[in-house]
């Protein structure tokens, strides 16, 4: 059951698309990056800016990534991406990405992120930190009724 989730509603860009006039499919994950981006926000009442400065942490990058492609969209095309935390862990949490065209579920992801700090004991490294107990309480809300 997922708990808090964003709805995004975009045009698919000529720059997204290869030259068969389909979105390449890097692409799909650039949208669904700046949706994650989007939820956490939300989540989270503040930017992503705001986030670095009121967090002591360095960023929540992927660690894993899924996705099954089942409808092709196109230039010009009208989708609604849907995202919605699905797990939340000790320092990591797990995002589903729905996009449809037309009603249609033509994309699904799943991501899977770990909130970060340098590591000292490793220049240019990271290490996983726990998740701020308020970012848990907010990324677990359940959805609001419709």
């Amino acid at each position: 059951m997922p708990f808090l989730t964003n709805t995004t509603v975009r045009r698919i860009e000529w720059g997204e698309c290869d030259p068969a006039g389909i979105v390449f499919y890097p692409r799909y994950f650039a949208m669904f990056d700046h949706s994650t981006v989007l939820l956490v926000e939300r989540a989270l009442g503040i930017s992503k800016h705001q986030l670095y400065a009121t967090y002591d942490f360095d960023g929540f990058p992927v660690v894993e990534t899924q996705a099954r492609f089942m409808i092709p969209t196109r230039f010009g095309d009208d989708v609604v991406i849907e995202s919605a935390f699905v797990a939340v862990g000790r320092a990591s949490f797990r995002i589903q990405h729905r996009l449809s065209k037309d009603g249609a579920l033509a994309v699904e992801s799943a991501e899977t992120r770990v909130w970060v700090v340098r590591d000292s004991d490793r220049p240019g490294g990271f290490k996983a930190q726990p998740l701020p107990p308020e970012a848990v309480a907010k990324f677990t809300a359940a959805p609001a009724p419709a």
